[in-house]
Formats: C-alpha cells, sequence, structure tokens
C-alpha cells in the first residue's frame, strides 16, 4: 500500500472541498494506508516568491516539514478550489516555495533538459469548481488542473497524474454532494 499525503489547499477549514479530502484521507486510513497530512491554511510561511529562483529564500519549518512528507509519500493528493480559473493563491505560494529547483527538479548543464527528482511518485488532484465541467474544459481548456499536473507535478517526474472535477459545487443537491463524497471515499481506500 503505498504512502499518502494529502495537501489540503482549499484555505476555508469549512469549505466542501475539506470535507471532500477528510473523506479521502480517513477512507485511505481505514484501509490501513499510512497517510500524512499538510494543511496550507495551518502553515506559517510566505507564499510569496521575493526573487523568482535567482535567490533561494530559506525555506521555514513548516515548508521544510511539507519538503519531508512529499518525499516520504509514494501517492500525493492535492484538494483545491478553482478560482477564476485558476488555483487559490495560497496554493500556487506553496508550490512555488516547495517545489523548488535541486529539490523537485534540476536542470542540466546544457540547460535544455532536466532531471525530475520527485519521479517514482503518483497524484491525485481533487478539484472543486462552479464553473459547469464542459465549459471549463471547452472554453478554459482546464487551465488549473493542466497547470498543476503538468506544468508542475509531471515536470517534477510525478507521473501517473490523475484528475477528479467536482463541478458545479454551489449548485449542486445535497444528494449530488453525498455522492460526491461517496465517490472520494472509494479513491481514498483504493489509493487511487
Amino acid at each position: 500500500m503505498p504512502r499518502i499525503t494529502v495537501i489540503h489547499a482549499n484555505p476555508d477549514p469549512e469549505s466542501f472541498g475539506r470535507a471532500l479530502s477528510e473523506a479521502y484521507a480517513n477512507a485511505a486510513r481505514t484501509a490501513g494506508q499510512e497517510v500524512r497530512d499538510i494543511r496550507l491554511a495551518d502553515l506559517a510561511f510566505d507564499p510569496i516568491l521575493h526573487h523568482g529562483y535567482r535567490e533561494i529564500q530559506p525555506l521555514e519549518p513548516d515548508l521544510l516539514r511539507a519538503q519531508q512528507d512529499i518525499e516520504w509519500a509514494e501517492h500525493l493528493v492535492f484538494e483545491y478550489p478553482t478560482w477564476w480559473g485558476s488555483t487559490p493563491a495560497l496554493l500556487k505560494g506553496f508550490l512555488d516555495r516547495v517545489f523548488l529547483p535541486g529539490w523537485a527538479f534540476k536542470f542540466r548543464d546544457n540547460g535544455r533538459f532536466w532531471d525530475k527528482l520527485l519521479a517514482g511518485r503518483s497524484a491525485r488532484l481533487i478539484v472543486t469548481m462552479d464553473t459547469p465541467g464542459f465549459y471549463d474544459r471547452l472554453v478554459y481548456r482546464a487551465a488549473s488542473r493542466r497547470a498543476v499536473s503538468h506544468a508542475v507535478l509531471r515536470f517534477c517526474g510525478v507521473k501517473p497524474v490523475r484528475v477528479t472535477t467536482f463541478a458545479s459545487v454551489t449548485y449542486a443537491t445535497p444528494e449530488k454532494r453525498g455522492a460526491w463524497i461517496d465517490q472520494t471515499r472509494s479513491l481514498g481506500a483504493a489509493a487511487g
């Protein structure tokens, strides 16, 4: 059974997304899997990458622990909402600060290729949004999900990256939300 780190990236502790990620983590634990949680809203860190990667900022203790939890994991789960067609600023800041050159990837001397330092891990994105799913795919081209799955995780060697999207959350009936939680529990129980 894979070791799992669940990254709760919705800053609202009462969000439906939080309920989904907790359903995943609890089902995985019940199935006997080792699970660690990273709740971004509870971390103390500066989310701004002040100098790009020209000058690496020292990592705060919470970010060092997050790196350890990601290194420990064989499977990563990111739960987040889509806001304005993108990730919440808190998640973007976390990715900027944690997925650093020399830790998540390393450019080779010729500068055209890179080593994927997080290879050997898989991931699941659990994404909520209010935009209808078909509209997000056709008009926005699933930009938020592609940025996290391709430009971050796959770039660093994490694959496969599977995506589960729940939309339109605001207009979903209680029955629909319950079905989504059940679906997420099934994913957690199977470490998928």
